[in-house]
């Protein structure tokens, strides 16, 4: 892997400026990328261009038009390194490969070249046993929806590479984990461990792998201290003045995910390690 010059910075499209989106592609404006973003909602066009983000307003999905599809193609030319960050839970029927596919078609057109795949380390199975990279195989005929997008945006002929990043539970503003539980009774998987990630973290890992053209991977993403859920919730749950959620008395435990991969290959300082602290920024 190498850094690459301020003078050298490719332009970088954000497919999806939502919660993570939105502050990702302000980061990489800040390092003086080029940004190009897309929003479902219109009046978030001005706050794109506010942030120095060129916006573009697209629909993916049953609605998808001719329209998006110049939009998209407009949105792609010149772009160097796609972002796509679309959460599954936007897909309808057809799945999430059925979803993404008119971005491959424009991806492959544009001549992008580079892909950084935002995913999630839900493609685990729910075993009492940690999760490496290995775990779960992207490929077009995996039985997870997840794993075929992610199969569906590795090029086999070589012309882009990609990185996928799982991303473990998010937390940060907005999405404070103690809302998450709280006040619930008889929640199962007490002793299972906890796989969060802060907001901060996904930004500087995402904004870490363009900077040092970490391409050709797949990455996990979590905390390093993975508290089990009868631990971490209720004190979640207390910080915000809520009830806490009261467990099962036998509860299985559950995975935990390995993030050493990442952290050997970028070298990167996460910000919250610590979940607990962490709370004091959600």
């Amino acid at each position: 892997m190498s850094v690459l010059s301020p003078s050298s910075l490719p332009p970088v499209a954000v497919l999806g400026c939502g919660w993570l989106g939105l502050p990702l592609a302000k980061a990489l404006v800040a390092a003086g990328y080029p940004v190009v973003g897309s929003t479902t909602t219109p009046k978030q066009l001005l706050t794109l261009r506010d942030a120095g983000i060129t916006p573009y307003l697209l629909r993916l999905g049953a609605e998808f038009s001719a329209t998006d599809a110049d939009t998209l193609r407009a949105m792609l030319a010149g772009v160097q390194v796609l972002i796509l960050n679309i959460p599954p839970s936007k897909a309808g029927a057809g799945g999430y490969p059925a979803l993404l596919r008119p971005v491959g078609s424009a991806l492959a057109a544009a001549g992008v070249r580079h892909v950084l795949f935002v995913s999630s380390t839900s493609v685990y199975p729910d075993e009492p046993r940690r999760m490496t990279e290995a775990d779960a195989v992207a490929s077009a005929d995996a039985a997870s929806d997840l794993l075929r997008a992610e199969g569906q945006f590795t090029s086999t002929t070589g012309q882009w590479q990609t990185t996928i990043v799982r991303l473990s539970g998010l937390i940060g503003p907005q999405r404070p984990p103690g809302r998450f539980l709280a006040g619930r009774q008889d929640v199962p998987n007490g002793n299972a461990p906890v796989n969060l990630i802060h907001l901060h973290d996904c930004v500087g890992l995402l904004t870490n792998i363009i900077q040092q053209q970490a391409w050709g991977y797949t990455f996990n993403a979590s905390a390093n201290q993975h508290l089990l859920r009868r631990e971490f919730y209720p004190a979640a749950a207390q910080r915000l003045g809520l009830a806490a959620p009261v467990f099962q008395p036998d509860s299985a435990g559950g995975k935990i995910i390995d993030s050493s991969l990442i952290r050997q290959k970028l070298n990167y300082q996460f910000r919250h390690d610590d979940l607990l602290a962490a709370l004091a920024y959600c």
